[in-house]
């Protein structure tokens, strides 16, 4: 199917020509249509298929036409979690409605005051917004909603886990009911989907994967580790990997984002971090510099793990582990996007484990453990725990013992030749006798 069968304006289609595209992405095929038909929709789809594009698109059609009502304020509204969400938004709606006489802006937080007041005060077409600064804006009385015709809710799980659900209520409450409601997410299940059933009004529904179907391009694997010492030495195994072209690598902390920035970049990697304590305009900066191939390693808070599209991010590694499953699935969409091929890994402690059981247990899948020789993990894994697939470290030999402690075989229970049982005896500790040193040396698609 071409994007001239969704009956696109031509001014969109051009734009849409002009940035490369000419077939619509799945969510894109079937989202646009129900929309364009002034349906409520709830849709859900994995993160790098377009669905920006499958509401900012149908949108921009509906705002070509003459305003019922005159006045201030926007026609159309999308809120969406965070401020990087919302600026690529707009990059989107800039993108697509460059042949269109439309007017639009942002307000989102970190930002000075006085432009948004004027900003407010003006006719809109569309406005996209966080929730927070919007409500802000709210309480000062400063927003007018009496001509908005559509309201869009982006990565509403997302704002769920964020506490910005009430907000989001008072928001809906405030605009006309009289409106068409578009809700994308990652998962329609849960509070997302009770969420759904109370803001729309008899919406249409496009669920496009379940957890278990996503992410099929991305290779996720897991690796054991002892503790953060031996997390160290097995990313840094991997980023000297020729394969790995360009790499996003999640911590838990900004301060520890900071850190192994630093330490990364002595070792000689292209290395910056990316945090929310960093500006808005220092955050861009970084993000621009990743994108044009200035920044091969990316550490990063999860505040990258929505909204940030590089696609030529080709490793996602998890140094820690995300304290909300539903975070797993977000951050490595971060790679394989766009269709191409990706790689996911996850250092996994002896603390991280019941945070892998949430993960696996959400995405209804078993994870792949990896070992690499020369790094394995001493402690030993649960007693469920399968074999692992072991991954030679360069130089190493396959099957050494290399770092490894000896493990005897317990005899309880056995007997011998005169037909006495043998007590069961405590194995004896030995040193370990090596190391765990290592060397530290598509088709597009819219939206």
């Amino acid at each position: 199917m071409s994007f001239e069968k969704l009956r696109l304006d031509s001014r969109l289609l051009k734009a849409v020509e002009d940035s490369g595209f000419h077939q619509p992405t799945d969510i894109q095929r079937r989202a646009i249509p129900l929309a364009l038909a002034g349906k409520d929709l709830m849709a859900s789809a994995q993160t790098g298929t377009g669905k920006t594009a499958a509401f900012v698109l149908p949108t921009l059609q509906r705002l070509l036409k003459p305003a019922t009502k005159r006045g201030v304020g926007p026609r159309a509204l999308v809120i969406t979690p965070t401020r990087e969400l919302a600026l690529q938004i707009s990059d989107a709606v800039a993108q697509f409605g460059r042949f269109c006489r439309l007017t639009t802006g942002n307000l989102v937080g970190g930002m000075p005051y006085p432009p948004q007041y004027r900003m407010l005060g003006k006719p809109l077409d569309l406005l996209v917004a966080t929730p927070g600064r919007l409500l802000d804006h709210m309480n000062q009385g400063r927003v007018n909603f009496s001509r908005l015709e559509v309201l869009i809710l982006d990565e509403a799980d997302r704002m769920l886990d964020m506490g910005f659900i009430q907000p989001v209520k008072t928001i809906a409450a405030a605009v006309p009911a009289a409106r068409q409601t578009l809700l994308f997410s990652a998962t329609l299940e849960g509070q997302v989907l009770k969420i759904a059933k109370a803001l729309l009004k008899n919406p249409e529904r496009v669920q496009l994967a379940a957890n278990s179907d996503r992410h099929a391009s991305i290779a996720q694997r897991i690796y054991q580790a002892d503790d953060a010492s031996h997390k160290r030495k097995l990313l840094a195994h991997h980023l000297v990997q020729d394969e790995l072209t360009q790499a996003l690598v999640f911590t838990a902390t900004k301060r520890g984002a900071r850190r192994m920035a630093k330490v990364l970049d002595s070792q000689g990697h292209a290395t910056a971090a990316l945090h929310g304590d960093m500006s808005q305009s220092a955050r861009k900066r970084t993000v621009e510099r990743m994108r044009r191939g200035k920044i091969r390693v990316l550490v990063a808070t999860d505040v990258a793990a929505r909204g940030l599209d590089i696609r030529s991010i080709s490793h996602v590694i998890n140094f820690d582990m995300p304290t909300v499953a539903e975070d797993y699935i977000h951050r490595i969409g971060r790679t394989g996007r766009a269709q191409a091929l990706g790689t996911a890994i996850s250092l996994v402690a002896p603390d991280d484990r019941s945070k892998l059981n949430q993960i696996e247990r959400l995405t209804g899948r078993r994870l792949e453990r990896g070992v690499v020789v020369g790094l394995e993990p001493n402690a030993r894994p649960p007693r469920n725990e399968p074999g692992s697939k072991r991954i030679p470290t360069p130089g190493s030999k396959p099957g050494s013992r290399s770092g490894r402690h000896n493990d005897r075989k317990a005899t309880s229970g056995l007997k011998s030749r005169n037909g006495m049982s043998h007590k069961k005896r405590s194995p004896r500790k030995r040193p370990a006798t090596g190391t765990r040193d290592a060397s530290i040396n598509t088709r597009p698609v819219l939206g």
